[in-house]
């Protein structure tokens, strides 16, 4: 059965479809026909690729340069990629399902069948995750409208947080606050972290086992697990929060922007749409948000680039540090994402200095992008998880539907 996997990040699109099998046994040939996606939405030139026939021995690679300012654009440009002569699909209705990689459904959690409800549930949220709900609503509004017979699948990045206890996850607010506005520590990259963690226990025998688990991109984010369950993570109660982001700030004292209102007299409307697009790593070093150029930068002596790329690694320092503490001990280090899987230099700042705590590097390791990077004598794991979250969510989509049907 073909799935049709939609993930849309802050500044980027990415694509996968599925061809999985029908049983719930998993019993079956699993393959996967096409990914694509566009990188740098929004910039005066983004990049979108597709390879169709992701399995085949030679499959057809196409990539172009064009703008693209939008995610609506972007999925567009994936429908045409997928139906196009010589693509897998004739029409969308091909596909059992189109799963998203939602962010933030409030009430709305875990792994759902998207109707009108749903939709009401992502818009309350939208003021939170202003960069993530809106384009999924209108994706989901536009593909229920145009194919009303495909199923859509909400798999939302808050659902693997549901396990942190109230000491992780609630802020010192009143307690209306919590009940009647949700006002808490949801997390995000829950698929991310969920993969990886999966992962981790299926490389690792320790039990119980206290992982560290890096997901670092365009948008980032630190979650401490134990035993495959989340009981921590640096996002708060929208994608803004936590570490610096490349064009968000991340965490904030809120008084700062009573003090910047005041002193500017621009609204506070204003200011949180300049802390979610033009902050961040960007707004630090006055460059790019990118970490391949910023670190193509700070070689060539940016010293804004620099100071950037260090605020960077303290913060996720600063969140490896608390995971000791709340796990009670560490037993392994995982990375995922963009910056974590491809960022040598980034990698190598984070895990410096920490032979105190039992961390050794193999040097020889730290350059590939799938790796075991501590050597035989160091007591903490390190490892490099490339992501694959969209397989998960597939699974996950066709699990949801053989249930409802039963």
């Amino acid at each position: 059965m073909k799935v049709l996997i939609a993930n849309l990040g802050s500044t980027s699109f990415k694509y996968r479809l599925f061809d999985l099998p029908a049983t719930t046994d998993g019993a079956g040939e699993e393959r996967e026909l096409a990914r694509g996606g566009v990188e740098r939405i929004g910039a005066a030139e983004s990049r979108v690729y597709a390879t169709i026939g992701g399995d085949a021995a030679e499959p057809t690679v196409i990539e172009t340069v064009q703008p693209v300012p939008d995610h609506a654009i972007a999925l567009q440009a994936a429908i045409e990629q997928l139906t196009a002569d010589g693509g897998p699909l004739d029409s969308v209705a091909d596909v059992a399902a189109i799963g998203f990689k939602a962010v933030h459904g409030g009430r709305a959690s875990g792994v759902v069948q998207v109707d009108d409800d749903v939709l009401l549930a992502m818009e309350e949220m939208a003021e939170v995750a202003p960069a993530h709900n809106p384009p999924y609503v209108r994706a989901m509004r536009q593909l229920a409208e145009k194919f009303p017979s495909v199923p859509l699948v909400a798999a939302f990045e808050t659902g693997f947080h549901a396990t942190i206890p109230d000491r992780n996850a609630r802020y010192a607010v009143p307690t209306e606050w919590l009940e009647k506005h949700l006002v808490r520590r949801w997390g995000f990259h829950g698929a991310s972290h969920r993969f990886v963690a999966t992962r981790m226990m299926a490389l690792m025998e320790r039990r119980p086992l206290r992982v560290v688990q890096c997901h670092l991109g365009g948008s980032s984010s630190v979650c401490w697990t134990r035993d495959g369950e989340s009981v921590g993570t640096s996002m708060g109660m929208s994608p803004q929060s936590g570490l610096p982001q490349n064009n968000r700030a991340g965490d904030l004292d809120p008084y700062a922007l009573l003090h910047v209102a005041k002193a500017t007299g621009r609204s506070f409307e204003d200011l949180l749409v300049e802390l979610s697009t033009r902050a961040g790593l960007a707004g630090m070093s006055g460059t790019s948000g990118d970490m391949r150029d910023l670190e193509a930068a700070a070689a060539n002596g940016n010293d804004a680039a620099r100071v950037a790329v260090e605020v960077y690694v303290a913060a996720i320092r600063h969140w490896l540090g608390g995971g000791i503490v709340e796990l009670g001990g560490l037993d392994a280090i995982a990375f995922t994402g963009g910056i974590g899987e491809n960022a040598v230099g980034v990698r190598a700042r984070i895990l410096r200095g920490l032979e105190w705590a039992g961390v050794r590097m193999n040097p020889d390791a730290n350059h590939l992008r799938k790796a075991r990077l501590h050597s035989d004598t160091s007591k903490i794991a390190a490892w490099v998880i490339p992501a694959q979250e969209e397989r998960m969510i597939a699974s996950d989509a066709l699990s949801l539907l053989a249930e409802a049907a039963q």
